[in-house]
């Protein structure tokens, strides 16, 4: 065994304690492995060892490992902030994008998807700790902005997405997850929505993120390792 899936299977068992110490179902719980800054060989030993799902938080880096993987058939979500003139490029290569946060990125999103391909799977990214330097649409604006996104062709708006700041206090951090899922599940009780994911949680609070409802986990380091430093 490699590191690499020695990683990986330590955080799938992670994933399932977390899940049975909260009362879920393991299946309920999707894992991302986040291979940014991390080589295309490293993402094809990760799904030699049955990971499919990866993130990405750079366009160009992210574009070049889809399609230098095309034959794998992996299933690749853009996770980081998105500039409209990158928006072609994500909606061409991506069948996730977790980091929407204004109608205008969404609005681009869907005229670019290629009517061929599946809709494109989206989620809202909420600033749940208002911090002032991080993405994100404010909690007050999503569920305007969730209506908005849900009606656009190619779209398919499947839930929320949030990277509270960082703290020790568990309690201050579940609260932060606690709001998305409420969040959530006020859009769907209201409108009707049935968004299914809540996009949450990463290695060094993951379990918390399972307890409070995640659906998704995104998880960079306790898999890939400590990046280079220098790199973004």
């Amino acid at each position: 065994m490699t590191a690499l899936s020695a990683n990986l299977q330590a955080v799938r068992e992670r994933i399932d304690q977390a899940c049975r110490q909260a009362g879920r179902n393991p299946a309920s719980v999707s894992l991302l492995a986040v291979s940014k800054t991390f080589p295309a060989e490293s993402v094809a030993a990760l799904a030699a060892a049955g990971q499919h799902a990866f993130g990405e938080n750079y366009v160009q880096e992210g574009c070049g490992k889809v399609e230098a993987l095309a034959a794998l058939k992996l299933d690749w979500h853009f996770i980081g902030p998105l500039q409209s003139n990158k928006s072609r490029l994500v909606a061409q290569h991506f069948q996730w994008v977790h980091s929407v946060d204004r109608l205008k990125i969404a609005q681009r999103l869907s005229e670019q998807r290629a009517a061929h391909h599946a809709p494109l799977n989206v989620c809202i990214q909420v600033n749940v700790s208002g911090e002032a330097s991080k993405s994100g649409a404010a909690p007050e604006s999503v569920e305007s902005l969730a209506l908005e996104v849900a009606a656009l062709p190619r779209l398919r708006l499947r839930g929320l997405m949030a990277i509270p700041e960082p703290s020790d206090d568990v309690a201050v951090l579940r609260g932060r997850f606690a709001q998305l899922r409420e969040l959530r599940d006020t859009l769907n009780e209201r409108y009707g929505l049935a968004l299914d994911t809540l996009s949450m949680g990463m290695s060094s609070d993951l379990d918390l993120a399972i307890a409070e409802g995640a659906s998704i986990v995104r998880v960079g380091t306790a898999i890939f390792g400590t990046r280079t430093a220098g790199t973004p």
